[in-house]
């Protein structure tokens, strides 16, 4: 056992979501360690991120939080300042993705966290912590996706891969890690002003949304060879519908819907997979492989072209901001403020 540990404040600076007889708000506040949950390893969080379900649980507007208080936050990356783990020891940097922290334990949206040391895993070399940050969930979420369509031999010589959502932060890094892995992307968009930019990160074509939200047919033309989806609800059952015969469809979000009004029929009738992407609960060595492809992969001028910075005291109004649709690629957050 490590039983290292680094002098730390009492209070630090973080957002806090409590439901009372005032209602469901978030606040940036002074947060005691107090309220810190149970874990091995505390750490002084650097950077964290604003991913779509991040913008739920700040805004209330999903019941994502699942207990009160809670700091939001599903990523984080930060130097670890006390450890009871034999993994991790005072100063390393590490990163969490999910596990339910910014559900129902709390997150990165604070200047300090505390954690179990098997959500944890170190930072890439490669990356700085900023960089990850950029990636977070969605970079990381993005890269399995890929890798399912790989492990079902979906190569660049089948064809043209589809990308819906393609101007969030999943969509943003899934163009671009096709795009430098070889394969041709369509990508989908509600904003074709926003052209320009996803074609600068790969994208081969920009297609409007409309030509996949609405009810279609069991079975259409096919012409996707992979499918990767962060939309769900009709758009996911379009997608089916015209992935070729074998193709892979990866479904790894809801931004249209929870609802699949699909037919069996490209799943019977063309061999179509639909693989289900979960990032919350993925095993430790899943993320690692992930994350070491991303590492392998990703170029530092993606970074720049994908996110923004902002700080703590601006993350609640761009939470709002996100669900709205009024936010490009990735928001990270310093949450130092240094």
């Amino acid at each position: 056992m490590n039983n290292n540990s680094v002098a730390t404040d009492s209070k630090f600076s973080g957002i806090l979501i409590n439901k009372d007889e005032q209602g469901y708000h978030a606040s940036l506040q002074q947060i005691d360690d107090s309220l810190l949950p149970e874990g091995d390893v505390t750490i002084k969080v650097l950077y964290s991120t604003l991913n779509y379900k991040d913008g739920l649980a700040i805004t209330g507007k999903s019941p994502v939080v699942r207990q009160f208080p809670l700091v939001p936050g599903i990523d984080l990356v930060g130097v670890v300042e006390h450890s009871d783990s034999a993994d991790f020891k005072v100063g390393d940097v590490v990163i969490n993705n999910g596990f339910g922290v910014g559900e129902k334990h709390s997150g990165g949206l604070a200047q300090k966290a505390r954690m179990k040391s098997e959500w944890l895993i170190p930072l890439p070399a490669n990356f700085s912590p900023k960089q990850a940050m950029i990636i977070g969930t969605a970079g990381y979420t993005a890269m399995l996706s890929v890798l399912a369509l790989e492990k079902n031999g979906v190569t660049p010589d089948k064809g043209e891969i589809l990308v819906t959502g393609a101007n969030g932060g999943v969509g943003s890094f899934a163009i671009s890690i096709l795009s430098k892995l070889g394969y041709s992307v369509v990508a989908s968009t509600g904003r074709l002003d926003e052209s320009p930019y996803l074609k600068s990160l790969g994208a081969n074509e920009v297609i409007h949304r409309e030509t996949l939200s609405s009810p279609g047919k069991p079975l259409a033309k096919e012409r996707w060879a992979g499918v990767i989806d962060s939309v769900g609800s009709h758009t996911l059952a379009n997608a089916c519908a015209s992935t070729k015969y074998g193709g892979t469809v990866a479904a790894c979000g809801l931004a249209q819907g929870m609802d699949f009004p699909a037919s069996v029929a490209p799943f019977i009738l063309r061999g179509v997979t639909l693989a289900g992407i979960d990032s919350v609960m993925r095993p430790i060595e899943d993320r690692k492989e992930a994350w070491q492809r991303l590492s392998d992969i990703l170029e530092p001028s993606v970074f720049d072209d994908i996110a923004q910075e902002i700080n703590l005291e601006q993350a609640i109004e761009a939470a709002a901001k996100l669900l709205d649709g009024e936010i490009r690629g990735r928001v990270v957050v310093n949450v130092q403020g240094e």
